[in-house]
């Protein structure tokens, strides 16, 4: 089993990246292969699937997303094909955070994912998140003032940090206290 490796973005396509390792381009299938930057020595995380008709490796930029991504193939009826598109489109927080607060909705906005499926990994994984949970947080230096505001208005950080990373850290303060209220009262 593979842990990650150190190598070269020589293409990327909208599915994969090829990255060459002392002569060898490997096919790495990732979330987000723009993510990663041409040309540039890289560290990518890997899983490596084996089947009967074929060997696929999985990347990832970090080690939590693919701590996350091994956490979710490992639910009945989800598989790593299923799972990148999860991680594409949603932020590791808020992925934990659905799934601690059993929040069907926001796992059922994902592509491939019913309500079936969603229930399945409310019961598989909920309680389960361990280290994963803490993860993901924004560098708190750029919502100092939001993180002072919400706590004059009695929310305790543990209360808001995990919705963080849902408000756009560019908006003036009053709009992103707009937007931590609306989240934090859904």
């Amino acid at each position: 089993m593979y842990n990650y490796i150190i190598g070269k973005v020589v293409e990327k396509t909208g599915s994969y990246i090829v990255l060459e390792n002392n002569g060898i381009g490997y096919t790495i299938y990732t979330p987000n292969p723009y993510a990663f930057k041409d040309d540039e020595v890289q560290k990518v995380y890997l899983y490596q699937q084996i089947k009967e008709d074929e060997h696929l490796l999985f990347g990832f930029k970090t080690s939590e997303e693919k701590d996350l991504f091994l956490k979710l193939i490992s639910v009945k009826g989800m598989g790593p094909k299923m799972t990148l598109p999860m991680l594409a489109t949603g932020s590791i927080s808020g992925i934990v955070d659905a799934i601690e607060r059993e929040n069907i909705l926001y796992l059922k906005k994902f592509p491939k994912i019913g309500e079936k499926v969603a229930k399945q990994m409310i019961l598989d994984l909920k309680g389960k998140m361990g280290s994963i949970a803490t993860l993901d947080l924004p560098d708190t230096d750029n919502y100092d003032e939001l993180i002072e505001v919400l706590e004059g208005l009695g929310y305790k950080s543990k209360e808001f940090k995990h919705l963080l990373p849902q408000i756009d850290n560019s908006l003036s303060i009053e709009d992103q206290v707009k937007e931590a209220l609306k989240l934090l009262l859904k």
